[in-house]
């Protein structure tokens, strides 16, 4: 039996991932927090998450139960990751972050945590859109330089990055399989007198609006035809899913930077 830690776990985010812990025979929520300010501290976490009573109560700090963890599941906020990140290093925590939009400082700090334990980390959980991850390679070799590539990707109206974690990520998969560097070639919205579009454009459209879960298309535009990927998500569940069937694979893991990519196999 894994143990498992969720931060932020009165979020949207934090109730779908003890919902979905709940639905795994070989793991157990042992530890929830959330930030010094919340109302909900003391709270039974089974029961925020809508489950019934599972004896877990809501603390503000990670460090004070870090003897009851093996697994941290971490989707906050920049800055909290990379505080809990350190800590799960210091301590020998395994730790699954689907924090995005870090800046490079924070990412470093982040990966840094790898040197000392296991840390799967990734701009997107769910097994749809990794599997989508792996198809736009192959789109991408296959059509090469003789197509224009864009991607557009819609969110609920509280996300606060843009693009999105999910979108940059498969933007450097496509950029990557067609030798380009995504800092060079990334266009990130248009507007006024633009002028004619590069070749090697790799271009971003982003939305927000309502309660978008997350859908995201990469295009494959040529003359007479083009090829879409498009992966919609409908519920939360599918990226926490992910990240518990993550936090189960680490599990017997040593120390190392992995990916969902890796969970799955797709490499």
């Amino acid at each position: 039996m894994t143990r498992i830690a969720v931060t932020g776990a009165a979020g949207r985010m934090g109730r779908t991932l003890i919902e979905a812990i709940a639905q795994r025979d070989n793991l157990r929520l042992c530890a929830a927090t959330e930030h010094p300010e919340s109302s909900l501290l003391g709270a039974d976490a089974g029961e925020i998450a809508g489950l019934g009573r599972n004896g877990v109560l809501l603390c503000s700090e990670l460090v004070a139960v870090v003897d009851d963890f093996d697994v941290l599941i971490d989707f906050t906020a920049p800055v909290a990751t990379v505080a809990n990140a350190a800590l799960c290093a210091a301590h020998g925590k395994k730790m699954v972050v689907g924090t995005t939009g870090f800046d490079a400082r924070q990412k470093d700090a982040v990966l840094a945590a790898a040197e000392k334990t296991a840390l799967c980390m990734a701009s997107n959980f769910s097994t749809g859109v990794n599997l989508c991850f792996k198809l736009l390679e192959v789109a991408a070799h296959v059509l090469g330089d003789e197509v224009d590539i864009e991607i557009m990707e819609a969110h609920h109206r509280h996300k606060v990055d843009a693009p999105s974690g999910t979108a940059l990520s498969m933007g450097e998969v496509v950029a990557k399989a067609l030798g380009r560097d995504l800092d060079k070639v990334a266009v990130y919205g248009r507007q006024g007198q633009t002028g004619a579009r590069a070749d090697e454009t790799i271009g971003f459209a982003t939305v927000r609006a309502g309660d978008i879960v997350g859908d995201h298309t990469v295009m494959f535009a040529a003359e007479g035809e083009r090829v879409e990927i498009t992966h919609k998500a409908s519920s939360r569940m599918a990226f926490a899913r992910g990240a518990v069937r993550a936090a189960a694979w680490l599990a017997d893991k040593e120390a190392g930077l992995f990916d969902m990519q890796d969970v799955l196999d797709l490499k």
